[in-house]
């Protein structure tokens, strides 16, 4: 039985930035009242606050630790409160490149969109994202803009030539992120381990792209682990069978 469980966000948690729907609460509640629970993911910690925290308010939080842009910060709740344990803010001369860079080869591209909901491209301090129709832009237009992942890649091959000092790589369904070289999932997952204490063999790790060059595949080669989904049901169909397997294994041994 793992020590801790950690999971991917969107479309593993919650359809793309929306909240947690009810009974993933529920089962995310049962789960954290018996191990700890992370949740890893390339949003920024405003998504975080109303994804998750804001719909698991109520519920003891004391063992839930939140790892936003792929682990470059660190927040736990201190008295129904967010706080940030650390956060590696990339320097302001590499944000510019990289959103200079974005901007260009997405033109290049064709994939500079000029209908979209919200800013394409978004400053998160510890990582630059590109979201081709905006961080509000609805789900099904978002499944439909590149249902292959052939656009992301072409823009992510584009741009991470431009910048070889900075690691770029596909994000969620529609985005390309950019964070310090040798920052990905792998990287949050290790930092979490050191300041957990729980060995990365230890624990377990659901999302929804643990497929070859998807961004949770990291933590699957970094040998974590993983369990793969398909949409929050999924999870929350895994969570609800995880939690009678811990009762059961706790049964057992007393």
């Amino acid at each position: 039985m793992p020590a801790l469980v950690a999971f991917d966000l969107d479309d593993t948690l919650a359809p793309s930035k929306q909240p947690l729907p009810d009974p993933m609460v529920r089962a995310l509640a049962d789960l954290l009242a018996r191990v700890p629970v992370c949740v890893i993911s390339g949003g920024d910690v405003s998504q975080f606050r109303t994804q998750v925290v804001e719909r698991m308010a109520g519920h003891d939080l004391t063992d839930l630790h939140l790892l936003p842009t792929c682990g470059t910060r660190y927040l736990r709740i201190e008295s129904g409160e967010l706080v940030q344990v650390y956060a590696n803010e990339l320097e302001a001369e590499l944000r510019a490149a990289a959103a200079g860079s974005l901007e260009r080869r997405a033109r290049e591209l064709g994939l500079w969109e000029s209908e979209t909901w919200g800013p394409i491209i978004e400053d998160r301090g510890t990582q630059m994202t590109f979201s081709a129709l905006g961080q509000r832009a609805p789900v099904d237009a978002k499944k439909a803009w590149d249902p292959t992942g052939e656009k992301k890649e072409r823009l992510r091959a584009a741009v991470a030539a431009d910048l070889p000092e900075l690691e770029v790589r596909s994000g969620g369904s529609t985005s390309v992120d950019i964070t310090a070289h040798g920052i990905d999932k792998a990287y949050g997952m290790t930092r979490l381990a050191e300041r957990t204490g729980i060995d990365l063999a230890d624990m377990l790790f659901v999302g929804d792209r643990l497929d070859e060059g998807g961004n949770d595949r990291p933590v699957l080669d970094l040998g974590v682990p993983c369990r793969a989904v398909e949409g929050w049901e999924e999870t929350a169909e895994l969570v609800t069978s995880l939690v009678a397997d811990l009762d059961a294994a706790r049964r057992s041994a007393g």
